[in-house]
């Protein structure tokens, strides 16, 4: 059964991503269980890709650490049904459509819905071309995470009637990236979303302070870090989890 509805029944959301296999699938592992102990209500996973062109170079390190480590999808599917046996939070699959085409789209959901991941969010793939997946996620009861940006302009509206689970604000143009600065453009987008739907609302995508993390916690359901916490696994690395914690922990409690 798809968990994606509980991850905003409690309050504000906060959500971690972390590349798998950085450093390697054992600290994965065990950072998933930790995180979820911490506070987090879903956890990004990200699929190592040699080519992630919506990443900033905190996360393309991440990726180049874990394949280096002999990350593959398969054994990523692996350690999740490994999780699954203990640890219910909800799991979304960040990745692109190359590793997902490569692998083969309908076994890929397939193997998401049988080892319970809950969502897959594939930057690459626009709104227009999400009949690529979609069919196949529908089948395996997956969900296709929507993304807007501030340039998404009035195909939000659009975007927002279709969408499902939630919908990935990305707060600013680029790449990831850790920024100082926020755009002041998320209030406006997700007072689009919601004059079309009722559907949570997270905003990605540079946040890596309590206070940012704070203010965007007003306007939105949830917020999403990423490359704040890889950049501490990239610092610690198989020593990284108490880090992760202690910084999970504050996150979520800057946002209650």
């Amino acid at each position: 059964m798809n968990k994606l509805p509980q991850v905003f029944t409690n309050g504000k959301a906060f959500i971690p991503f972390i590349t798998a296999g950085d450093p390697e699938l054992e600290v994965t592992e065990q950072l998933v269980y930790r995180m979820a102990e911490a506070g987090a209500d879903l956890i990004e996973l990200g699929i190592p890709f040699s080519d992630p062109i919506a990443e900033g170079p905190v996360i393309q390190e991440a990726d180049n650490r874990a394949l280096a480590a002999g990350t593959t999808t398969d054994k990523i599917f692996a350690m999740v049904a490994r999780i699954r046996q203990c640890c219910q939070v909800p799991i979304a699959f960040m990745t692109y459509v190359n590793p997902i085409f490569t692998y083969g789209t309908e076994r890929f959901m397939k193997n998401c819905r049988d080892v319970g991941v809950d969502a897959v969010i594939v930057p690459d793939v626009p709104f227009e071309e999400k009949q690529e997946l979609l069919p196949f996620c529908s089948t395996y009861e997956v969900d296709l995470i929507s993304m807007i940006a501030p340039t998404s302009n009035r195909r939000i509206r659009k975007i927002a009637a279709e969408a499902q689970g939630f919908i990935y604000c990305v707060s600013s143009l680029g790449v990831t990236g850790v920024r100082r600065e926020l755009s002041n453009e998320v209030e406006q987008m997700i007072k689009l979303v919601k004059e079309v739907k009722d559907i949570p609302c997270a905003v990605g995508f540079g946040i890596s302070t309590s206070e940012q993390a704070r203010q965007m916690a007003r306007l939105a359901d949830g917020v999403i870090v990423g490359s704040a916490i890889v950049k501490i696994i990239g610092q610690y690395g198989a020593d990284c989890v108490p880090y992760v914690v202690e910084y999970v922990r504050s996150m979520k409690k800057a946002i209650e």
